[in-house]
């Protein structure tokens, strides 16, 4: 795995949010729920980001937020 920097996702527009598909958790060996894929947050260039358990890739993890408002929030789509 390669590290990504800033400057090649800041400033890209989000075309989508998604459930992560079978065939992207099977590319990283992972396993959800049923019903419960991690989210994919998909920019303008293809490029996908997406929550990880730990640093290691050990496992989908859940994506939360802090509001413009102070309010929490986490993403399901």
């Amino acid at each position: 795995m390669e590290p990504n920097t800033d400057d090649q996702i800041e400033g890209q527009r989000i075309v989508a949010i998604r459930k992560m598909s079978d065939t992207e958790l099977e590319r990283e060996g992972w396993t959800a729920r049923p019903g419960d894929s991690p989210p994919v947050i998909e920019l303008e260039s293809g490029a996908i980001l997406y929550p990880s358990m730990d640093p290691e890739g050990n496992g989908p993890g859940a994506l939360f937020g802090i509001g413009a408002s102070d309010e929490t929030f986490f993403i399901s789509p």
